[in-house]
């Protein structure tokens, strides 16, 4: 396809000719900063999940068409002259839905009708209605063939569409001004295809057969691509800001809700509302948005007029593909159930083994698919609806969701419109059952949602359609970014951790727009950790242990300077060395197979601090005096709940006292068989607990049982090397003298 034109005509009579020509995918940044002062759009998905989400990443500026819609009146504006050419294609179809009601030379504005009085529509066909979605299917008529796999209508869906399929008293007052829809047809998109990484400009020129055009027909073909600027972006912020929501007041609405389920008229309900940042240049907040918070749907429009959407949406909202008419394949993914991403991948584990393990985030999704199952089964042939992945995990830069994949097969009379509007809008921004959740939704939200809870995307001219719902995404105009958050309300919501998770979903757009500093990488963070051990020298002495690089590691990441040897080693590199800490590592056996007490000898008569792990523990304690036992079952890999009762060791470790730590041990002691040391943590196991830590300041000899390296005990195991190594510093600055043994 690369250099070379090819021509089609649709089944409107328009001939289309096409060129692909290789790109660099360096024009999508460029192409960026063009859509900030020009209408056009930007897609891409940076997530992938196979079998759900590929990353893809496309962008186009200067459509030649803007199709918009206010209530029930839909419109075509030529934004060039290649649009002006196409605009007599576009007014005909337009004018088989609805009465024209204006018509320039740049643009044409119908009125779709209401369905008459007697006019009857069985809940099948409630999708055919007569809507602005009826000219829509016009348009994708007049522009149809099934081998398009590009050109389409792009750009975004609001919320208030709902209410020509499900009529909703509307409560909150509207302004007149506002768009419903709008969307762009591009007739030049750079694709680039991030799978193959294959990046191509696709070009698209019309030719109007003489019916549609006048006499002589039309072509676009040598015309210029370019459009009139939309108005700039203020160079600076604006003066006031909107405060946020009222402390509160959020959780109000909860409670109003909690109401409406114990009465039975809800079973859950997803009210949002409104924060505010400014936002100096809608492109650079998208590029930053991806970077920070990747997403499978990307997007950044510039609508005119001075608007614009910019989001990082997690959600699908209705995907269709294959011919119509030959089995379409419908796709939807409902997320729901939430909760924040941990401080590491521990921590992401254990907060997504809390997710999973709640009864209530599981409730939510199970609400959810199966009102997104009855959507389809209106329109889906029978039995072909399914659940093909349920409470799967996807993790974002702030939040970890719960998401269902259902699909269907359209019944051969329907087709992606009536995919679109049998879902919409999606339960995971309504609740259920759909229209009574929107009414509540429209009697206790305080501003009408607008863009939020629609949907972006293409509509596509062979008959596809892939769009994302509005979520995670800004609403700006005059240099303000509007964003609005929502949760999922059941009976057993908590009010204020509900208005809690509203602020958390918001987050990653309000730090981008605020242009707050980014977390640094977890690696870095750590690298840059307070270096305590800077300028100290540690012997680590490694009995045969698999753990010992890793705790090697833990040493170094404070600065210290490290030597592992092998057990067995001449004493007298311990003269040469001087260390200011000898770390005893982990391993199997028993402290005799290793002769350590003979090693635990050397480091008395040398006065040198010692730290202990494991095995290290267990060979300090026998070496003292103390006793050790076997356990009647191991505990390998194992994690154990540690609780502290005193000392320096574990000073600032865990909360309230207690942490989870990694056991890997068979070997151990208890309280009452320890001498000359203090016990400082244990864990309870049974009818005796397990020492877990000794300390004996004096002496300079520090132990734990448990690992501190091990993923188990990552959330506090660097703080606990950390402080071996301000003890072992503190006791050399003091000059302590190690007493005999």
């Amino acid at each position: 396809m690369d250099d070379t034109v090819h021509s089609y005509t649709t089944t409107g009579g328009i001939t289309v000719h096409r060129t692909a020509v290789p790109c660099d995918p360096g024009e999508l940044a460029e192409l960026t900063a063009n859509v900030e002062r020009r209408r056009g759009g930007v897609l891409s998905s940076g997530m992938e999940y196979p079998g759900r989400y590929s990353r893809w990443h496309l962008g186009y500026v200067d459509p030649c068409l803007e199709i918009a819609a206010r209530g029930r009146r839909i419109g075509a504006t030529a934004l060039n002259d290649r649009g002006r050419v196409l605009l007599p294609a576009v007014a005909q179809a337009l004018a088989a839905r609805g009465e024209v009601t204006a018509r320039t030379g740049d643009s044409v504005e119908a009125a779709v009708p209401e369905p008459a009085p007697d006019e009857f529509f069985t809940e099948e066909e409630r999708s055919r209605r007569p809507s602005v979605f009826s000219a829509l299917r016009s348009l994708v008529a007049l522009f149809f063939h099934d081998a398009e796999p590009h050109l389409g209508l792009y750009g975004a869906f609001g919320y208030d569409l709902a209410f020509q399929f499900e009529p909703i008293e509307q409560v909150l007052e509207r302004d007149p001004d506002d768009r419903d829809l709008v969307l762009h047809l591009p007739d030049e998109i750079v694709v680039h295809d991030r799978k193959r990484e294959v990046c191509r400009r696709y070009s698209y020129d019309f030719t109007l057969p003489a019916g549609l055009a006048g006499a002589a027909g039309a072509a676009t073909r040598g015309l210029p691509r370019s459009t009139p600027p939309t108005p700039p972006v203020p160079s600076v912020a604006p003066a006031e800001v909107p405060p946020p929501p009222e402390p509160g007041s959020y959780a109000r609405v909860v409670a109003q809700a909690k109401e409406r389920f114990r009465r039975g008229d809800l079973f859950e309900v997803v009210p949002s509302h409104r924060l505010y940042a400014p936002c100096a240049s809608p492109a650079r907040f998208y590029e930053r948005l991806r970077e920070r918070n990747p997403a499978p749907y990307e997007f950044f429009f510039n609508l005119g007029g001075g608007e614009y959407l910019v989001g990082a949406s997690p959600e699908m909202f209705v995907r269709v593909t294959g011919r119509p008419g030959q089995g379409q394949r419908v796709e939807t993914c409902p997320i729901s159930g939430t909760i924040r991403r941990g401080a590491d991948a521990v921590g992401d584990a254990e907060n997504i083994k809390e997710l999973l393990s709640s009864a209530k985030e599981e409730s939510e999704l199970t609400m959810c698919t199966d009102v997104d199952r009855n959507d389809k089964s209106r329109v889906c042939e029978p039995g072909s609806v399914r659940v093909i992945g349920r409470r799967q995990i996807e993790m974002y830069s702030r939040l970890i969701h719960t998401v269902d994949h259902i699909e269907g097969i359209l019944r051969p009379e329907f087709d992606a419109f009536d995919a679109f509007l049998t879902h919409m809008w999606a339960v995971t921004v309504t609740g259920a059952p759909k229209t009574w959740a929107m009414r509540f939704i429209e009697q206790h939200e305080s501003s009408p949602r607008r863009w939020y809870g629609g949907a972006v995307g293409v509509v596509n001219f062979d008959g596809s359609m892939n769009t994302g719902l509005t979520l995670r995404t800004a609403h700006i105009r005059d240099g303000v970014a509007t964003v609005r958050a929502g949760a999922t309300l059941l009976y057993d919501s908590d009010p204020d951790a509900e208005e809690r998770e509203t602020f958390l979903k918001a987050r990653a757009l309000l730090e981008t727009l605020t242009d707050d500093a980014e977390p640094a990488p977890r690696a870095a963070a750590r690298a840059t950790a307070e270096q305590v051990g800077a300028g100290m020298r540690v012997l680590l002495v490694d009995h045969e242990d698999s753990f010992v690089n890793t705790l090697a590691d833990y040493v170094r990441r404070h600065g210290a300077e490290v030597t592992t040897v092998r057990y067995g080693f001449d004493p007298s590199l311990l003269d040469r060395m001087r260390p200011d800490l000898v770390v005893l590592s982990p391993g199997p056996g028993l402290p005799s197979d290793f002769a350590m007490s003979a090693l635990l000898d050397e480091l008395d008569a040398r006065d040198l601090p010692a730290f202990g792990v494991c095995l290290g523990l267990q060979a300090m304690v026998e070496h003292a005096g103390g006793e050790l036992l076997t356990l009647a079952e191991p505990v390998h890999g194992k994690p154990g709940r540690v609780r502290v009762s005193g000392g320096d060791l574990l000073a600032g470790v865990g909360e309230d006292g207690e942490f989870t730590a990694a056991r890997y041990h068979s070997t151990y002691t208890t309280p009452e068989r320890v001498k000359g040391f203090d016990v400082t943590a244990v864990v309870e196991d049974g009818a005796d607990p397990v020492v877990m830590a000794v300390e004996n300041t004096e002496r300079r000899r520090w132990a734990v049982q448990f690992h501190p390296e091990s993923i188990l005990t990552a959330r506090v195991g660097e703080r606990i090397i950390a402080n071996v190594l301000r003890l072992a510093r503190a006791g050399a600055a003091a000059g302590q003298p190690l007493p005999t043994a």
